[in-house]
């Protein structure tokens, strides 16, 4: 299992199997970063696009374990603010 964390104006950490890491990797250009690749094939706002590429690897049960814990966790944390206008 490969996890990588990306620096810059918001950052997160994804989990990838080893085979999706290669398979990703493989698709990089030179000098390309992983952010910039997954915005080059997927672009911006393109679930089409991602529902395509998880159709066509397959299923995931870990990684879907994995984000319904994050999601899980995420709604636990989450708090409102009040803003007045």
């Amino acid at each position: 299992m490969h996890m990588h964390s990306y620096a810059g104006m918001g950052t997160t950490t994804i989990s990838l199997s080893d085979e999706a890491y290669k398979a990703l990797k493989s698709q990089k250009k030179e000098g390309e970063s992983f952010s910039e690749l997954i915005l080059r094939k997927f672009g911006k706002g393109s679930p089409a696009a991602i529902k395509a590429v998880i159709t066509r690897l397959g299923p995931d049960s870990e990684s879907a374990d994995s984000i319904e814990k994050t999601s899980r966790e995420l709604r636990k944390n989450f708090k409102t603010r009040k803003v007045e206008l």
